[in-house]
């Protein structure tokens, strides 16, 4: 296991995969590496489930922390091609929090769910001693679906083009551009930039992309680029799937901000974390209308790369097989002052 972040697919073969609990017949796809849902087929209804940790940064505002957090729980449900229906969510909050401030996170988070059709099912709430901000407990986001339609990240065959969506690290240059801004100045970039990169962040979300690409046309696979960025996203969607993808990473989008951000911090943005931004293998006959698809809710999006026979990726002249580390982990620990 790393020191930080997710664990490797070698980790979860050895220590995890082993012991999963009792099988059942209703279990249609359980935890698989590369896979962040599972699938519940309970006599011809489908329920799509994945439960990540909430994440809250009070310095981002409890409003905009809220908004941020509940969508990274939604996006892997979404990756599905399954609009979220329903969400149960448990706080573990640290004692400084104050009742505004959860009135403010909360309201956030309702007014998220609302607007697209969720209905908050079940939870937990309480303040213990011990809790710390920004890691408050877990969220499971489900969606109500038809077994057989849904997209599966491991699902990329050769002949599928490859597209992505915003581009790299718009989560990582957003996040350290609104909570480090005087840092940033004092490294060389104009208010401007900070300024533009830091709402970037409000784009980082996929539930409205997901389902309208696995509407437009024929999606083999679709991931959310989180930890390790997109070549993390590129490494797990090949590796599950048994393929080899082959990236023109210079068609990409690129956000304004993003590069003048990872620059100054040392990152590396295609290795960056960066919730919100899509990867999709799409049949090729369908990938211009998926792309469309995405295109007229004006979210930029290109066609990077292709599948084909083989294994690994092909990225920027090297190859590779795991997803690299992500350097966000390091260069927040530095600004910080963990290090």
């Amino acid at each position: 296991m790393t020191d930080r972040g997710k664990i490797d697919r070698r980790f979860f073969a050895e220590r995890i995969a082993p012991r999963l609990g009792a099988e059942r017949d209703d279990v249609a796809l359980g935890p698989t590496a590369g896979v962040d849902f599972g699938l519940l087929d309970l006599d011809g209804t489908g329920l799509a489930v994945a439960t990540d940790p909430i994440s809250v940064l009070p310095a981002l505002g409890f409003e905009r922390a809220g908004r941020f957090a509940v969508h990274i729980a939604l996006s892997d449900v979404a990756v599905a091609g399954v609009l979220p229906s329903h969400l149960a969510i448990s706080f573990s909050l640290p004692e400084s929090i104050t009742d505004e401030g959860f009135d403010a996170l909360w309201g956030a988070i309702h007014e998220e769910c609302r607007d697209l059709g969720i209905s908050v099912l079940t939870g937990h709430t309480a303040r213990y001693p011990g809790a710390e901000f920004p890691w408050l407990g877990p969220a499971t986001a489900m969606g109500v679906c038809d077994p057989g339609a849904v997209v599966r990240p491991d699902g990329a065959r050769p002949g599928d083009r490859l597209l992505v969506t915003r581009g790299p690290a718009v989560e990582t240059a957003g996040l350290f551009a609104s909570l480090y801004p005087e840092e940033l100045g004092e490294r060389g970039l104009d208010p401007e930039t900070v300024a533009d990169a830091a709402a970037g962040l409000d784009e980082a979300r996929l539930v409205r992309d997901a389902v309208a690409a696995a509407e437009g046309g024929e999606v083999s696979a679709m991931h959310d680029a989180t930890e390790g960025g997109l070549l993390g996203a590129f490494c797990e969607m090949a590796g599950s799937a048994g393929v080899r993808f082959e990236i023109g990473h210079e068609a990409a989008p690129m956000r304004s901000g993003v590069e003048a951000v990872c620059d100054a911090l040392g990152i590396d943005p295609w290795k960056a974390t960066s919730s919100g931004t899509l990867v999709l293998a799409v049949a090729p006959e369908d990938a211009d209308a998926v792309r469309a698809a995405i295109e007229r809710r004006g979210t930029p999006v290109a066609e990077v790369g292709k599948v084909v026979a083989g294994s690994g990726v092909r990225f920027r002249g090297e190859e590779w097989t795991e997803p690299p580390r992500d350097p966000s982990w390091d260069a927040y620990a530095e600004l910080a002052g963990e290090e």
